[in-house]
C-alpha cells in the first residue's frame, strides 16, 4: 500500500476551499514559535489563521513560558496577507502527567508521543468547534522527528468526532522544514534543545552526557 501524499492532500484542499474570496476560519495548533514559523507563512496566504498555542507537556514552566512569548512574537513581527491572531490555551500540566502514567519510559517518537499528539490536538478540535472554526490543524508535522502518519490519523479521526474538518498536513515536504530553520535564524528565535516534556529533556540529556564522555569524541 502507497504512503498517503498529505502535502497533496492539503494542497487539494487547499484549492478546493480557498479563492475568490473565500478565506476560511483556521485554527492552528502549535508546539512552538520556530516550527510554525514556515506553517504560518504558508497558510497565511489562504485561511485567518488563529495560532492555538496549548502545549501542557512543555517542562519546566520557565520553558513553557519562554516558548510563549517567542510564539507571540514572532506573530506580531512577521508579514502576512491575512491577519493571525494568537490564543494561547490552559498550562494544565496534570492531565499531561495524567495522560503518561506508565508510558514514562517509552522512547522519544513512542506511544507516550502519540498520546500526547492526541491530548493536544484534542484540545484543539474542542476548541475549533466551541468557536466555529472551519478546519484546524498542527504544526507538528514540520518536524523530521514527528510521524506525520500519526498526526493526521488522529486529526481525522478527531474531525469526524467533533465535526470540525482537518487540514491534513505533512509540512516537511517541499523543504518547509529547511524554510522554518530559516526563519527562525532570521526572527532570532530561540530554538529548543529537546521536545518539550520532562521525560524528552531527560533522554535528550543523556544522550549529550553520554556524547561528552565518548572518548573517540575528544
Amino acid at each position: 500500500m502507497n504512503a498517503v501524499n498529505y502535502q497533496k492532500v492539503m494542497e487539494e484542499l487547499i484549492q478546493n476551499n480557498c479563492g475568490e474570496g473565500r478565506v476560511p476560519e483556521l485554527l492552528l495548533h502549535s508546539c512552538c514559535a520556530p516550527c510554525s514559523s514556515y506553517c504560518i507563512d504558508l497558510l497565511s496566504g489562504y485561511f485567518h489563521v488563529t495560532v492555538f498555542y496549548y502545549n501542557p507537556n512543555i517542562y519546566p514552566p520557565e520553558e513553557y513560558h519562554m516558548r510563549a512569548a517567542q510564539q507571540e512574537r514572532f506573530i506580531g513581527e512577521y508579514p502576512v496577507k491575512y491577519p493571525v491572531s494568537f490564543v494561547e490555551g490552559r498550562y494544565d500540566t496534570e492531565r499531561f502527567y495524567q495522560m503518561a502514567q506508565g508510558l514514562e519510559q517509552e522512547p522519544e517518537g513512542g506511544k507516550r508521543c502519540f498520546a500526547c499528539y492526541e491530548l493536544r490536538l484534542r484540545e484543539a478540535a474542542e476548541y475549533a468547534r466551541n468557536h466555529s472554526f472551519d478546519f484546524f490543524t498542527t504544526t507538528l508535522s514540520i518536524s523530521p522527528l514527528k510521524n506525520a502518519a500519526k498526526l493526521n490519523e488522529i486529526g481525522g479521526r478527531l474531525a469526524e468526532e467533533y465535526g470540525v474538518p482537518y487540514l491534513f498536513s505533512d509540512f516537511k515536504k517541499k523543504e518547509g522544514y529547511k524554510r522554518s530553520t530559516e526563519i527562525s535564524c532570521e526572527y532570532d528565535m530561540y530554538r529548543q534543545y529537546y521536545c518539550g516534556c520532562v521525560y524528552s529533556k531527560r533522554d535528550r540529556d543523556a544522550q549529550i552526557r553520554a556524547k561528552e564522555e565518548d572518548p573517540s569524541n575528544r
